[in-house]
């Protein structure tokens, strides 16, 4: 019998909380078990393995993020715009530091929730892009550099990669502005 209270919802977001504080490599189901108060078979009443709890993980980080991007770029345009989706990427991994990386797994076709929550991501920094004229292909090539810049500088951050004598900060803004440079003259190479 399952625990009273224990729902796949509720092993969801306990894995989330577990993430942040012991990070999303180290999450395993023995930990989520022991952090719950169950036996570890508890578990699979849930979830099906840890594959599928990271699967559920990512959909929910996604989801996070997603919300934060959309609210984020409301009612912004072009520079702005691509400052505040890339300071809420940025914000979102500070403060979630387990589930950050789980937004990375490309969503799973046959999960339609996760491609729900990432369609909703991309949306945003694809409308940030249209404010560029960029669509299409292009949109599709400058959303992956904008995640990849993104992505990369938040990682090297938290891993503590940067060791120069430099202001992460200004480091950060100076990369956001690289890309607003680059996505304003795209047509024009």
């Amino acid at each position: 019998m399952p625990r009273a209270g224990l729902t796949p919802q509720t092993v969801v977001r306990e894995a989330a909380v577990l993430a942040d504080e012991v990070g999303h490599d180290r999450l395993t189901l023995a930990a989520l078990a022991a952090r719950l108060g169950v036996a570890l078979p508890s578990l699979y009443k849930h979830v099906r393995g840890v594959d599928a709890l990271h699967q559920k993980l990512a959909v929910l980080a996604t989801a996070e993020v997603a919300t934060e991007l959309t609210t984020a770029v409301a009612g912004r345009a072009g520079g702005d715009a691509l400052r505040a989706a890339a300071t809420a990427f940025r914000e979102y991994a500070r403060r979630h530091p387990g589930r950050y990386p789980a937004t990375q797994r490309a969503p799973d076709p046959h999960d339609p929730e996760h491609l729900a929550a990432a369609e909703r991501a991309v949306g945003a920094i694809y409308a940030i892009l249209r404010g560029y004229d960029l669509d299409g292909d292009a949109a599709v090539d400058a959303t992956r550099m904008f995640r990849a810049a993104v992505h990369g500088f938040i990682t090297l951050e938290a891993a503590g990669g940067f060791g120069l004598p430099r202001d992460i900060d200004r480091s950060f803004d100076e990369m956001v502005a690289a890309l607003d440079t680059a996505y304003r003259n795209w047509r024009s190479r």
